[in-house]
């Protein structure tokens, strides 16, 4: 699949008709947790942007899947339209946005999506079922936070071998140094940087594809905000 063909994903009638319902309640819905409205715009901005992660066969693949920080659903609602056997769950700490996911989940049939409203790291923090402690076989996330954050959060989520897919917008060097020095500690590994083209909601769109590469670390994971304010790696 090219960077210019992952904009047109191919999708079930059932599985467009699923993410419509979404996108009109986004346009509906005066609360919702997006500044994109119109269904038309939304659709390329959120959905078709989300859908470049099938790109990752790691992703594609998955079985079992988190997408942190989901904030209005996006990329879990597409990717869980898309891949009706396997299970999304969207992790938000929000409870505004949380009740949002839940409506969308609700109006648009999406049964193997479900909403976890809770920090990642309490969630983390626990083994299946009460919590998501190496539950999962890839974890997403989209304009959440720098690289070393988005890895430090994603490591106690993921089995060993596990995939981390970060949706980001231009590439920074000082940020892809970071993690680098922040891998080891974080048993994960930085495997790919793949350009996946302009999209209405960012012009310099990149996929960062990390891998898990061991059990999770002893210190992990750490406090609420910490990810955030100390990040690994960080000078």
């Amino acid at each position: 699949m090219s960077a210019n063909e992952s904009a047109a994903v191919p999708l079930s009638d059932q599985a467009r008709v699923a993410l419509v319902t979404v996108l009109e309640l986004l346009a509906s819905d005066p609360h919702a947790p997006s500044a994109v409205r119109d269904p038309e715009r939304a659709w390329r901005v959120h959905v078709a942007d989300s859908l470049t992660g099938l790109e990752v066969e790691a992703l594609s693949a998955a079985r079992r899947s988190a997408d942190v920080g989901a904030g209005a659903g996006f990329p879990g609602l597409p990717l869980a339209a898309a891949l009706p056997d396997a299970r999304v769950d969207l992790i938000e700490s929000t409870g505004r946005k949380c009740e949002f996911i839940r409506q969308a989940i609700g109006r648009s049939a999406l049964a193997n999506a479900q909403v976890v409203c809770e920090r990642s790291e309490i969630w983390a923090a626990s083994p299946p079922p009460q919590g998501g402690r190496e539950a999962y076989d890839a974890v997403t996330a989209r304009a959440v936070g720098r690289l070393s954050t988005l890895a430090e959060l994603a490591s106690p989520l993921l089995v060993p071998g596990g995939t981390l897919v970060a949706w980001k917008g231009r590439r920074d060097p000082d940020e892809e140094a970071e993690l680098a020095r922040a891998a080891a500690p974080l048993a994960m590994e930085p495997v790919e940087i793949r350009w996946v083209g302009p999209y209405a909601g960012s012009r310099h769109r990149h996929l960062h594809v990390m891998r898990k590469r061991g059990p999770t670390p002893d210190d992990l994971p750490r406090r609420p905000g910490l990810a955030k304010k100390r990040p690994v790696g960080g000078h």
